[in-house]
């Protein structure tokens, strides 16, 4: 390798000199980067990717799930048939046929009225986070989020620097005599919740709350942000009504293709009243440009020459039975005060751990014994989560689920 010790030329000091300036000089980041947590999404991916640590920590899909075979072939489709347009820039707004695919999905399972026109196509749900931060929140706006909430949420809006007011969530969904307060009196923004089998609980809003929140948001000034990326794994194949069928013109909806399909596509979906698109247009452009255009034409080829339901059947299925594993094994712990929710579907559920133990020592002790659990913590826009863990079924083998178990067993 190349070494600044080996330069003698006078010209190639003088780059030296510079270059030593350089690398040593303080950087004047924006004072929201300096004042942003350190990410534990990045600490998360680190501990998921190490092969000799069992991990309940992250929140991948099952890769043994993707249908690579029928995703190789739709590759080969458009690149034989339409290489070059694929291979070109696109629209901001995304592919149409994908978009009416997703539209067409909305109107027969659950009869909203959606329209191609009023979704758009983003890298990834969790791309919608951070375009609906910055278009909608200021410094010290307020914003609404569950408590405990998914991590990836705080992490993305606070970087646009809000006061997050946080409600705490019950079985049926968000407390309402909280959530009420938050709109009438703290004229919130919005408020972003995961309506079905949430991240970190795995619990569902019941229909009362779904439909008291689109009552509560309908006609105010304030928003319900509906991420539903996890709506397609019902454990009962039912769906699930969203908030959208109550106040369409004050909710923002959600969803993913990553859960359900392949989340190296990155490719996901936002919904949203056709004020709220434009605006949505002109930051998603200034970010981007567009999303994966070629993966957007492989997903829409598959999806329409697949049985995307009978996929999803199979997902389910085995997500199902790991659910049910984890959730005896819980139950089968000699250890007093473990407690853990029952989630209907979705990928995660979260376990209340003793008193007096706490989640972060716990993680830490984990990892040096080849298991590993996230911490409740970062679910908490403010104190709290110390006393909690989030618990992955979905990306382990029962094999691995019954070991990395019996190894959480020993540590508590």
């Amino acid at each position: 390798m190349y070494s600044f010790s080996e330069i003698t030329d006078p010209v190639a000091e003088k780059v030296k000199e510079t270059w030593i300036k350089y690398l040593s000089m303080e950087y004047r980041f924006a004072a929201r980067m300096r004042n942003a947590p350190e990410s534990f999404l990045k600490k998360l991916f680190a501990v998921s990717s190490d092969p000799s640590i069992i991990s309940f920590a992250g929140g991948l899909p099952d890769s043994n799930l993707i249908d690579v075979a029928g995703i190789r072939d739709s590759a080969a489709c458009v690149l034989e048939e339409e290489g070059r347009e694929a291979l070109q820039y696109t629209t901001t707004e995304g592919y149409l046929p994908l978009r009416e695919f997703i539209a067409e999905r909305y109107r027969n399972r659950l009869g909203i009225a959606a329209s191609a026109e009023n979704i758009r196509i983003v890298n990834g749900s969790q791309q919608c986070l951070d375009i609906i931060g910055k278009i909608f929140i200021e410094k010290n706006d307020r914003i609404g989020i569950e408590r405990p909430g998914y991590l990836g949420a705080i992490e993305a809006f606070s970087l646009y620097e809000p006061v997050i007011k946080s409600v705490d969530m019950n079985e049926s969904g968000p407390d309402m005599e909280g959530f009420e307060k938050l709109v009438t009196d703290d004229k919130i923004k919005f408020f972003y919740g995961i309506p079905n089998f949430q991240n970190p609980t795995g619990r569902s809003y019941s229909y009362d709350a779904r439909k008291q929140i689109g009552g509560i948001v309908g006609g105010s000034g304030s928003l319900f942000y509906e991420d539903d990326a996890f709506g397609e794994l019902a454990f009962d194949l039912k769906p699930r009504m969203p908030v959208n069928k109550f106040a369409p013109e004050n909710v923002i909806t959600s969803g993913s293709f990553s859960k359900t399909v392949a989340p190296g596509m990155r490719i996901g979906w936002i919904m949203a009243p056709p004020e709220i698109i434009s605006v949505f247009d002109t930051a998603k452009q200034a970010a981007d440009l567009h999303s994966n255009f070629l993966c957007q034409k492989i997903l829409d080829q598959y999806l329409r020459n697949n049985d995307y339901d009978a996929h999803l059947k199979r997902v389910v299925s085995v997500y199902h039975d790991n659910c049910m594993l984890m959730q005896d094994l819980l139950d089968d712990m000699t250890v007093a005060g473990i407690t853990h929710t029952s989630p209907e579907g979705g990928m995660f559920m979260t376990a209340g751990l003793p008193k007096g133990l706490s989640s972060m020592k716990l993680f830490e002790d984990g990892i040096k014994n080849g298991v590993a659990v996230l911490p409740g913590i970062p679910f908490y826009a403010g104190d709290g989560g110390d006393d909690m863990i989030r618990l992955n079924f979905s990306n382990t083998s029962e094999e691995n689920i019954k070991e990395g178990m019996n190894r959480l067993s020993e540590i508590l």
